[in-house]
């Protein structure tokens, strides 16, 4: 036949749809002419196409006239994935294979000049998009093992063109590829007994960790502030399936490895120079940057402060949404971003303000400069906000080792337990939901609406006060929270005080 049709599917952020590569020989002036919006990358396919054909012992029709389309026509085509469609269909076009070999299967591959089968970044979307429609997948074998994490998923791997085509025309018929279950990973060797005191520290990250709340660390250099984040993911429950391919599939599009970090909570920690697109995403082929690596894991951003107070602000949207939208004149995508948000900061520039051990020598301007780089918008958004200390010698150096990680970890599963019975963890719970679960007397109503009079927090502030009083009456297993937990979780708004409030929230909530 003379015309052919072969499936196979563009990558577009997160998403794979579908593209058929139409190909047509016809008479007239020989040459390949390629359409349907294809970039550089899929123009120069034309080349490796014809080399790999003639290398791998085919026949290529260089007396016809070629005409390829990447339909639908207005969708942008990148990458060399195309190689492989492209080739297999100039072959049925000219009637090397039969039509009839490729029916229900989808493909995609980059080719060598040899006819080698190279990878391609986004293999594990692909392979969820063909799943769906029920279509088997043949694609190079370095993909394989992450196409088989889609499951319920008849894919062929192959390391030459011409494995393929032995398999189209039945002489030598690839192995379904078959992967077993991938194992967890082995808990992190960052375990919390080796961090020494720091008991408020300490007890935050175990609420940040029960509740999925947003956390903040202040405090003079060397006080444990990187030690106590690292230990975040060795607290956190195991991810479940669906978040587990959530996770690779970004890391799939970004080109990283997945099966050595399967099931693990992604725990990112961006240099303070990373721009807002490495944060965020984007580029003029929009990408996923660090929040969504980051999804269903950990961001720490070690020296808040010395971010970019631009790059900072733009964190706003996902911190509440849990997704980026990025536009651009031709591209609109959009990444999952529902990562906790971990920060660590110094309470100004020299670092020992309020340190007993070393006295701070920066000028009260330059303290309220270092701290205004910190917008409240973005500070509302953080739930816990607590100060880490220096210790003193002799808790230093005592032998008394803390809880450990397995021990913390049990108390948080148990809360977040309870949370799933309400449907969602509290720093997502909805606010008719959150306020039904709170249930307070009208008594505390008063008392907590003169606390915030006084402290003069925001609207989000409050409910950022209920969702970790919520919190820790899960680890205490109780059924709503009471006074304590109010106070406590107004304690942990002690760093609102950057903003100007000349009362803290400590001492106001023990009045």
């Amino acid at each position: 036949m003379a015309l052919a049709i072969i499936a196979t599917r563009a990558g577009l952020g997160l998403e794979a749809p579908e593209v058929l590569v139409e190909v047509h020989l016809s008479n007239g002036l020989p040459g390949l002419t390629l359409v349907g919006l294809p970039e550089t990358a899929v123009r120069e396919s034309r080349e490796r196409v014809r080399s790999a054909l003639l290398n791998a012992g085919f026949e290529f029709p260089n007396t016809r006239r070629i005409t390829v389309n990447l339909a639908p026509a207005d969708l942008p085509k990148e990458g060399g994935r195309f190689d492989l469609p492209i080739a297999l269909g100039i072959l049925v076009a000219s009637e090397q294979i039969p039509a009839a070999a490729l029916e229900g299967l989808e493909c995609l591959g980059e080719l060598a000049l040899n006819g080698r089968l190279r990878p391609i970044n986004g293999a594990l979307p692909v392979a969820l998009a063909a799943k769906v429609v029920g279509r088997g997948l043949l694609l190079p074998a370095a993909n394989a093992d992450e196409a088989a994490l889609a499951g319920e998923l008849a894919v062929f791997p192959a390391e030459h063109l011409s494995q393929v085509v032995a398999h189209l025309l039945g002489q030598d018929r690839l192995a379904q590829h078959r992967l077993s279950s991938p194992s967890l990973p082995e808990r992190t060797s960052h375990d919390l007994a080796d961090v020494r005191g720091q008991h408020q520290a300490r007890r935050a990250l175990e609420v940040a960790a029960a509740g999925g709340h947003n956390l903040l660390f202040a405090g003079p250099p060397g006080t444990g502030k990187t030690m106590l984040a690292s230990r975040l993911p060795g607290i956190l429950p195991p991810l479940s399936h669906d978040e587990a391919l959530e996770v690779a599939a970004i890391r799939s599009v970004c080109g990283m490895g997945l099966l050595d970090r399967w099931g693990e909570r992604p725990f990112r920690s961006p240099h303070h120079t990373a721009s807002g697109v490495a944060l965020v995403g984007g580029g003029s082929k929009p990408r996923p940057g660090e929040i969504s690596l980051a999804h269903h894991g950990v961001l720490f951003l070690d020296e808040l402060p010395q971010f970019d107070r631009g790059v900072l602000e733009v964190m706003r949207e996902p911190l509440e949404s849990g997704q980026i939208h990025i536009a651009r004149a031709s591209h609109q995508r959009c990444f999952p971003a529902r990562f906790q948000l971990v920060a660590a900061m110094n309470p100004c520039p020299c670092g020992h303000l309020g340190d007993p051990r070393q006295p701070c020598v920066c000028t009260p301007a330059q303290v309220q400069r270092y701290q205004a780089k910190l917008s409240g918008p973005l500070l509302d958004r953080i739930d816990l906000q607590v100060e880490v200390p220096a210790l003193p010698p002799e808790q230093l150096t005592s032998p008394t080792l803390g809880e450990s990680s397995a021990t913390v970890r049990e108390r948080v599963l148990a809360a977040r337990e309870r949370q799933r019975q309400r449907g969602a963890l509290n720093a997502r719970l909805p606010g008719r939901e959150l306020e039904a679960a709170c249930d307070l007397t009208t008594e505390e109503r008063a008392w907590l609406a003169d606390v915030l009079t006084r402290l003069k927090l925001s609207a989000r502030a409050y409910h950022r006060v209920l969702r970790v009083a919520l919190t820790l009456a899960d680890l205490a297993g109780e059924s709503r929270p009471s006074r304590p937990q109010l106070m406590e979780a107004i304690g942990y708004r002690q760093l609102d005080r950057l903003r100007g409030g000349n009362e803290t929230p400590k001492a106001v909530a023990g009045m």
